[in-house]
């Protein structure tokens, strides 16, 4: 079950020109030099390992160099709220799985492809910490930096490139070449868990226009609007709607709101929820939010094989605080048991081993 944040990492990103100013901005100069960028094409998911899509935010896309080689860029666009400290080992487990079904189909080839690892973080906990390189994770005999380097030779040597938008300045995002909807992107991911997105959404006007201008701008735009209306608070839904009435006409914008509202409010509706017309909207929206993101976490216990008793499961069901609903979301994606779930359990182990 993919949330939010994947859905519209991977509606983003999923587009060859849009991953192309991705990968631009985080490949090393001379790679981005060689690759061929009009060979760059989206792998179909029944190429990925069906054990790698984990979370179904993973991208694998494929080009040749300019001398003809072949070239495989898998991307997993993360989206966890905490930091993975084993980040570097999953990926590797990852490349391994996939130049092993590569070797499968092409018993005839003697010398695997490259294949580049990429992670884009935006979670909220500020910076990425996790190591980036697998060696990093090993315990390795020794007092002094000499000896552990003799232990380091002997272990795997692996390490994934990462795009941190968190430490990205909103200046040099908007400045990274790329379509609009890219640039409006990163942006969003960048501060769309901060407490400054309700206020920078205004100041990025004319790119939600250019947005608009593009080829397929009006369903570009309805994608970064509908997103932001599911994953924001009131300030960013009243700022949306503002950016939404500078770039589109009154009854446009009007009728793009209002859709989506009543759509959340129905939901809400549904659950009994309405209040009555004066405070229908903001509170029917605000219950079909809480809602929705509570049915779709115990989805994910569901399908992950977590027992769920009833007390827990009306617990989730009542809750009506969102930030409490999208840390329960992100730690169902991986966890084991309802209590790394509700009372953070792994949350924690993770932050001390990290």
């Amino acid at each position: 079950m993919p949330g939010p944040h994947d859905l519209f990492a991977r509606y983003t990103f999923g587009r060859p020109e849009r991953a192309e100013a991705e990968l631009r901005a985080v490949l090393p100069a001379h790679v981005v030099s060689e690759v061929d960028w009009s060979s760059l094409r989206l792998e179909p998911s029944s190429v990925v390992d069906p054990e790698l899509r984990e979370t179904e935010s993973d991208l694998l896309f494929s080009a040749r160099l300019r001398t003809g080689r072949s070239l495989l860029l898998y991307v997993l666009l993360e989206h966890q709220s905490t930091v993975d400290r084993w980040m570097a080992l999953r990926m590797l487990r990852y490349v391994v799985r996939q130049v092993e079904r590569w070797r499968q189909e092409h018993p005839e080839r003697s010398l695997l492809p490259v294949i580049i690892p990429l992670v884009m973080y935006h979670g909220p906990e500020g910076a990425w910490t996790a190591p980036r390189r697998v060696e990093d994770l090993f315990e390795l005999p020794g007092e002094i930096e000499e000896e552990r380097k003799r232990w380091r030779a002997l272990v795997p040597s692996f390490e994934y490139l990462l795009d941190d938008l968190t430490a990205e300045r909103e200046e040099a995002l908007k400045a990274r070449p790329g379509p609009p909807l890219a640039r409006l992107a990163w942006l969003v991911l960048r501060y769309g868990r901060t407490e400054e997105l309700a206020r920078k959404l205004p100041e990025w006007v004319s790119l939600f226009a250019q947005v608009h201008a593009a080829p397929e701008g009006a369903e570009h735009l309805v994608v970064v609007i509908r997103y932001l209306l599911w994953t924001g608070d009131k300030a960013v839904h009243d700022a949306a709607g503002q950016v939404l009435h500078s770039v589109l006409d009154e009854q446009r914008a009007e009728e793009l709101m209002r859709s989506y509202g009543e759509e959340l409010i129905e939901q809400g509706r549904q659950q009994g929820l309405e209040k009555g017309l004066a405070r229908g909207r903001e509170e029917g929206l605000a219950r079909g939010l809480s809602r929705g993101r509570a049915e779709d976490i115990l989805r994910i216990l569901t399908r992950r094989g977590v027992h769920v008793d009833e007390g827990a499961r009306q617990r989730i069901l009542d809750c009506t605080d969102m930030d409490t609903l999208d840390s329960w979301f992100d730690r169902a994606l991986q966890a084991t048991t309802l209590s790394e779930v509700l009372d953070g359990g792994a949350h924690a182990s993770r932050r001390k081993d990290s």
